[in-house]
């Protein structure tokens, strides 16, 4: 097996065509680490949570990193790792337009709100919920792949 680095053309390509990502995170100055559905459009990765303890995390220390896997044997697998910042995305005057268009990308997926609790209400009657909206920043991105050697 060898392993080889991607270039940022195919970590992009490997992080759109996935939805599922492990969030990282400093929570009170320990690595925090959960699963989190996403949609990608252009330089950022968009998601949907409960108020919670990522959402306090990001909200404290917004440098996050979002690793993204496709295992197929332990032979065969790449990896990606995305690193940028959170944003928030409110419901209130000057996200709208943000939080619509992670609304409109995330619920092109089936289950997308999972895993991050239950389904949110349409957009226009979301201003009472808790139902956090944010986007990530790819300011870096890496990644490798294993192959066979023969």
């Amino acid at each position: 097996m060898i392993v080889r680095q991607l270039d940022r053309e195919k970590c992009l390509d490997i992080v759109a065509k996935n939805r599922l990502g492990r969030l990282a995170c400093v929570s009170a100055g320990l690595p925090y680490v959960v699963p989190i559905h996403y949609a990608r459009s252009d330089d950022h990765l968009y998601a949907f949570s409960m108020p919670g303890r990522k959402i306090e995390a990001m909200r404290a220390d917004a440098g996050v990193a979002i690793l993204v896997e496709e295992i197929e044997t332990p032979q065969h697998w790449r990896t990606v790792i995305v690193r940028g910042r959170f944003e928030e995305l409110p419901d209130r005057i000057g996200f709208k337009r943000l939080r619509d268009q992670a609304w409109q990308l995330l619920s092109r997926h089936a289950a997308w709100w999972e895993p991050g609790a239950y389904k949110p209400v349409a957009p226009a009657l979301a201003f009472k919920s808790e139902q956090v909206f944010f986007r990530i920043s790819i300011d870096e991105i890496s990644g490798r792949e294993s192959i066979d050697d023969d």
